[in-house]
């Protein structure tokens, strides 16, 4: 069994060649536990219900995962005072406890922790490079506090707004990773994901890659074209992928917000723990070495890349103690027919149905085609009006007509 010594970081491990296990989606598993409000996703959770937020954390460590991520998403002034949002807890006292969670969860195995942040709204709604770094550097000062072990820079669908935020992240002397939500295609202005991969190594990222927005295994994809980009470019840097837990084969170059099932319909297109099997070896073969997950990603899909590259770590999951690789444990089942499926053969090849007789296995995506610049994008502290809701239905309906 192989444990990393204490006090070993995330680029030691890396330039080892570990595999560093991420853990999965907060804010989706929060959501459907009854702790964050779906729309604008904020986790004040860390300081109403910091006992939900650490099992969680402590479930992805049982399940493998080695890095625990401070639940920092969307926690920036803007974003939790954006439309009419009031709420008598700070960004402050949010990422403290959020960074005290991860550390604490972190202490109890062979885990790092690490915080991030993303993207703002005060880029979508064209504020200047100075305002929308200053966002980040009062998030920054917090996980400097805190002394976590590395930083993240993730979700960001604009590779401008991520080398911004790459920039004031390096300032603290901390490792930094940088994490986009794009597919193959490139970012929202149209910059090809090797470049984007590229700009943040030159502004100081040690690992880029992609995370959300896609399935695994366009996020490989998307990954492969940065790590050839940054190659060609005479650059060096770590690889890393954290993808949607969602089959989302329909959607475009925006992801599957686009598609009309998000968020509240999305179960159908879950992957299953034998999809994870397939993304985490792909990943592994394309010189990925820090894999995890984001949207969706429960326990399960993790403890999975755990158990799929176990041979290459030296280690399985205490989680694997209630989990017969590839279904063993039905051998003890009572159903003769349900025993002779514990084997890998059978899960590796078998097609699941959805159950779903009367529905589509593709949507229609409600492209709208609008990114940081215009009007629809931009963002207030005053609550949505019935103007706004007014077009957003135009528009909707504009978008389903021409779909």
């Amino acid at each position: 069994m192989s444990v990393t010594p204490a006090g070993i970081g995330v680029l030691e491990r890396l330039n080892a060649g570990e595999v560093v296990i991420g853990d999965g989606g907060f804010v989706f598993a929060l959501e459907k536990r009854g702790y964050v409000k779906a729309g604008p996703w904020t986790p004040e959770v860390t300081v109403t219900h910091p006992e939900a937020v650490r099992q969680l954390h402590r479930e992805f460590l049982r399940a493998g995962a080695n890095v625990m991520q401070a639940y920092t998403f969307y926690a920036s002034d803007d974003k939790l005072e954006n439309r009419s949002q009031t709420l008598k807890i700070t960004v402050t006292q949010i990422n403290e406890a959020a960074c005290d969670l991860a550390k604490q969860v972190a202490g109890e195995g062979d885990a790092l922790a690490a915080a991030g942040v993303c993207q703002t709204p005060s880029y979508l709604s064209c504020k200047s490079e100075t305002d929308v770094k200053a966002v980040f550097k009062r998030q920054l000062d917090v996980f400097v506090k805190k002394n976590v072990d590395f930083l993240i820079a993730e979700y960001f669908e604009h590779v401008e707004e991520a080398v911004w935020a790459v920039e004031v992240l390096k300032t603290s002397g901390k490792p930094v990773a940088a994490s986009m939500c794009i597919g193959p295609e490139g970012d929202l202005h149209g910059v090809p994901a090797g470049e984007c991969a590229v700009r943040l190594v030159k502004a100081g990222a040690q690992i880029v890659g992609v995370n959300c927005h896609f399935d695994p295994m366009t996020c490989v994809k998307a990954v492969k074209l940065m790590k050839e980009g940054v190659e060609k470019s005479g650059l060096k840097a770590h690889y890393m992928v954290q993808p949607l837990a969602y089959h989302v084969p329909d959607s475009t170059y925006l992801g599957y917000t686009e598609l009309p099932e998000f968020p509240f319909a999305l179960e159908p297109r879950i992957v299953t723990r034998w999809d994870v099997h397939k993304y985490t070896r792909e990943a592994y073969k394309a010189g990925i070495r820090f894999i995890g997950g984001c949207c969706g990603f429960e326990p399960y899909h993790i403890r999975a890349v755990a158990e799929e590259l176990a041979a290459e770590r030296g280690i399985m999951p205490a989680g694997s103690e209630k989990h017969g690789m590839w279904g063993a444990g039905l051998e003890m089942h009572t159903k003769p027919w349900v025993r002779a499926r514990c084997r890998r053969e059978y899960w590796e090849n078998l097609l699941p149905a959805s159950g779903r007789p009367k529905c589509a296995s593709l949507s229609t995506p409600e492209s709208w085609g609008v990114t940081k610049g215009h009007a629809d994008l931009l963002q207030h502290k005053e609550a949505t009006t019935t103007q706004e809701m007014k077009h957003a239905l135009e528009m909707q309906k504009k978008a389903k007509s021409s779909g």
